[in-house]
């Protein structure tokens, strides 16, 4: 089917998304087919591959409101570099994703205006907070998609929807035009339902941009071109016992994660066990960092540069208050007051500073254990996907969705979700984690895992490429 024409292409992704996305609700827009056409070249590395693109990467002339009500109206006046990256090559990017608003949540629920469901059952959510576009590759409906990770927002609903996700290296892609959450974790994600989409995508988007100071010198290799089935020789993968042994997480599931190291194994891998004592802690500290960097991000928001102005609004102040209480979820405003609390007077030092701490101890923990092993395994998430709605009486408890995502974020290194089998009739995965720009060991790895297997052939019943 790739070798179809771009408009073949482009046709019949927009016909699998009028005819199926009811039930999923993945994408808050699909564009007009010549508009798609007209903004992408007719060649290059990504020629005929279609994506879907995360509500809170700009795409000129499009909107972007970051799945809000205070961004409804907003018209992005540019593109991403990311998004500038892929049209260069030919890619076909076919609209906007559905998420959590601002990119808050960890099951697609904080959207402002749908619910995604889970292609494999639509009783459950797809994870989050790149929901939609996990679940438009997860159910056939594109190639690929760009979501954006600050705390396992690509690999925890990769996981859930059984697909493969990547959070590559920070500095590795550039943010310009990434509506920001946490500046200092945000990175743009890839969703694919294989691992060498996802090479070739990330090829195309990542490298020094001079419009993001944050971005590496490090030269981008031809991930695509490493992937041979084979494991890197002498490879040493370890295994991070505190996580397979965490109280919560699904037994049937472990069994999944210990049945995929097993065939690493009868792949020549050596497996190494080893304790990681601050990734216990990458939740709470999380927890503190990404609010207080939402605090400042969204103070921008105010009605007057960006957001939506309340028509009766009596002076500034009342533009300020009536803008933010009117234009955002229950989520975000509870976000906002935590990070307001953490950086107040009293309380910075006692929060905000002792988890930057942390969180420096928990680069340089990772750091000393890649000389250890080359890569390490660990899981995504404590259990498979769950039901709507499950923790709306204790949003405390989603926050443990990040458990063992945060602290590739928090670290700054490269992290990948790999599908890996079924629990309850779920799929459930498992991530590597590697030492910075190391994504094309990463991909060789899970590449060697994802031939031996089947599960990457797999679509949820009623789904599929058409």
């Amino acid at each position: 089917m790739m070798h179809d024409n771009p408009r073949a292409r482009v046709l019949r992704s927009k016909k699998n998304f009028e005819e199926h996305d009811k039930t999923v609700k993945s994408a808050l827009e699909i564009f007009e087919p010549e508009s798609i056409l007209e903004a992408s070249r007719s060649d290059g590395d990504l020629a005929g591959m279609t994506l879907l693109i995360k509500d809170n990467i700009v795409q000129r002339g499009r909107t972007a409101s970051c799945s809000s009500k205070i961004l409804e109206h907003y018209k992005a006046v540019y593109d991403a570099t990311a998004i500038t990256r892929l049209k260069n090559q030919g890619a076909l990017l076919m609209g906007r994703a559905n998420c959590d608003e601002f990119a808050m949540g960890s099951s697609t629920e904080t959207s402002a205006f749908q619910l995604t469901a889970n292609p494999w059952d639509t009783s459950c959510v797809p994870g989050g907070s790149s929901g939609g576009s996990i679940a438009a590759v997860a159910a056939g409906f594109v190639d690929c998609a760009l979501g954006s990770e600050t705390g396992g927002s690509v690999r925890q609903p990769a996981a859930f929807c059984g697909i493969v996700g990547l959070k590559p290296t920070y500095g590795r892609v550039s943010r310009y035009g990434l509506i920001a959450y946490g500046s200092s974790l945000d990175q743009i994600g890839i969703a694919s339902k294989t691992v060498r989409d996802n090479a070739r995508v990330l090829k195309v988007i990542a490298g020094l941009d001079p419009l993001d100071a944050t971005t590496s010198t490090n030269p981008v290799p031809d991930y695509e071109q490493k992937l041979d089935g084979a494991i890197p020789q002498g490879l040493r993968i370890g295994v991070i016992d505190n996580a397979m042994n965490a109280e919560g997480n699904d037994p049937e599931m472990v069994v999944a994660l210990n049945q995929a190291l097993k065939r690493y194994e009868e792949l020549g891998a050596k497996i190494v066990h080893l304790s990681l004592p601050t990734m216990d802690l990458g939740a709470a500290v999380y927890f503190i960092v990404s609010r207080a960097e939402a605090t400042s991000n969204l103070a921008r928001f105010d009605g007057i540069r960006y957001g939506s102005r309340p028509a009766d609004a009596e002076d500034l102040t009342d533009v300020y208050r009536k803008t933010r209480t009117e234009g955002f979820g229950p989520e975000v405003k509870r976000r906002i007051m935590i990070g307001n609390y953490v950086l107040s007077s009293g309380y910075a030092d006692q929060y905000y500073k002792k988890a930057k701490a942390v969180q420096h101890g928990m680069r340089l923990e990772f750091l000393k254990a890649f000389e250890q092993v080359d890569v390490l395994f660990a899981p995504v998430a404590p259990t498979g996907a769950f039901k709507f709605h499950s923790f709306d009486e204790n949003r405390l408890l989603m926050d443990l969705q990040d458990y063992f995502t945060a602290p590739a974020n928090l670290a700054g290194i490269p992290a990948l979700a790999i599908p890996c089998g079924f629990v309850k009739n779920m799929p459930v995965g498992f991530q590597l984690m590697g030492a910075d720009f190391t994504e094309d060991i990463l991909y060789q790895v899970a590449y060697a895992y994802e031939s031996s297997t089947t599960w990457h052939t797999m679509w949820p019943k009623g789904f599929g490429p058409k």
